[in-house]
């Protein structure tokens, strides 16, 4: 994937809706889905962490992706493949390689911590090696507060040597810009997304490719605006609810509000571990946020 056709801009980090038995509900995947990519997403993260990825068996990850890729733009889907067997993350990969999605994002694997950077390595390696014939570009997720393996810089230099250009970049959870921009700075043509929309204006320089945003699910208008057109104002709005949804438990906040933005309360569950928000809580994220809007985008 080169040139125009590379991720580029605002990607919501899009939640996974589920049923009652519980599986994805793809018709209400699919309905928010095109709802952002109207609003103003470039792109959709699907199956990462807001997504509940960890939480759903590898059956349900490839059913989702499926129904995803045959019912929206593939070339604006990245998808997380990363697993803590190597052999799912292959199997992952592979299937979204098939299905000409536009990216793979994938953790380190995450359960054995204090791992070398050799055993790393050797880990994307096999997954690089393993999915060749598909060739989808690979993309690293530097979430250490989750995953407890980070990328450091070094690490994501000997890693693009050894995969090559088919590592194409890193969404960067540590909401730490400055090693943003130490990666950015030590791996040529290497696109980094941070995970926090205030850093659209830096993007916009062409510091890095864009954000990877929970919240940007309930400011995809806000934040487009910032891309595309340098809007301030529009940032520093989306920012501030940003800063109200990530005060509180952040995936059943997202949600909660996203099934008041589709008038549905079906949006609003998440998987076990993670509890729905209480109906109080909700609705003081609802007025709080409502506060913080100077337009209405469906709260």
């Amino acid at each position: 994937m080169t040139g125009k056709n590379k991720l580029r801009g605002v990607i919501a980090a899009i939640p996974t809706p589920f049923t009652t038995t519980p599986e994805p509900d793809i018709d209400r995947f699919v309905s928010l889905a095109g709802r952002l990519l109207d609003e103003g997403c470039d792109a959709l993260n699907m199956c990462g962490t807001t997504g509940e990825a960890t939480s759903m068996s590898l059956a349900q990850r490839k059913a989702l992706m499926s129904a995803a890729a045959k019912a929206l733009p593939r070339d604006r889907l990245m998808v997380g493949t990363g697993a803590a067997s190597v052999t799912d993350a292959i199997e992952l990969t592979r299937h979204a390689g098939e299905l000409g999605l536009a990216g793979a994002l994938l953790l380190p694997p995450f359960y054995y911590k204090n791992v070398g950077d050799d055993g790393v390595i050797a880990y994307f390696s096999a997954v690089a090696q393993m999915t060749a014939t598909q060739a989808i570009p690979l993309y690293l997720y530097h979430f250490p507060a989750l995953s407890g393996v980070p990328f450091h810089p070094a690490l994501v230099a000997a890693l693009r040597e050894r995969i090559g250009p088919r590592l194409s970049g890193l969404k960067d959870s540590s909401g730490d810009l400055a090693y943003s921009r130490t990666v950015a700075a030590a791996v040529p043509d290497f696109d980094v997304f941070p995970s926090d929309e205030g850093s659209l204006m830096e993007a916009r320089s062409g510091a890095f490719a864009g954000c990877i945003s929970a919240t940007a699910n309930l400011s995809s208008r806000l934040c487009a605006a910032a891309w595309r057109d340098g809007d301030a104002g529009a940032l520093a709005t989306a920012s501030a609810i940003r800063k109200r949804v990530a005060s509180g438990p952040l995936i059943p906040g997202i949600k909660a509000m996203i099934a008041e933005m589709m008038a549905d309360p079906a949006y609003a569950s998440p998987l076990p571990p993670l509890t729905a928000l209480p109906a109080a809580e909700s609705e003081t994220l609802k007025h709080d946020l409502k506060g913080i809007l100077s337009r209405d985008i469906g709260f």
